[in-house]
């Protein structure tokens, strides 16, 4: 009996493993992909519950981009987002503070609105979770 749980034990671990290093395999994303693709390819990734292919397309488009304040927000509250998906709150937290803290220029009104209001409505649900949970 102890040798056939044994043998269970280890499948099941061996499994966890398997289905782990599958999430965490590398996501190949092409030189010439437009930025337009990569921000769709990393959606279609969150949308199908893929965080780590997610993360790294958010990531590629914030290398390739960094001249693009536009893309370097888009790419970070994405990145902070999929924290959040993860519960991974620090991470997220900093991401989303980090996004806030792009629009302290002088011509903010011309970033992209959007993520800093996101960014402020998501940090609220962080800290409703937080609060539930301490």
């Amino acid at each position: 009996m102890t040798g056939k749980l044994n043998k269970i034990a280890f499948l099941s671990a061996l499994i966890t493993a398997l289905v782990f290093s599958a999430c965490a395999s590398t996501v190949v994303i092409p030189e010439d992909l437009s930025s337009e693709e990569i921000i769709q390819r990393g959606q279609e990734a969150m949308d199908n519950n893929r965080y780590n292919a997610a993360m790294q397309y958010y990531q590629a488009l914030y290398e390739r981009n960094r001249r693009s304040i536009d893309l370097v927000i888009t790419a970070e509250y994405h990145i902070a987002y999929i924290h959040y998906k993860q519960r991974n709150y620090t991470q997220a937290r900093a991401g989303f503070n980090g996004v806030i803290e792009q629009y302290n220029i002088p011509d903010e009104e011309l970033l992209p609105q959007h993520f800093r209001r996101l960014s402020q409505i998501v940090l609220q649900r962080i800290d409703e979770i937080e609060g539930v949970n301490r």
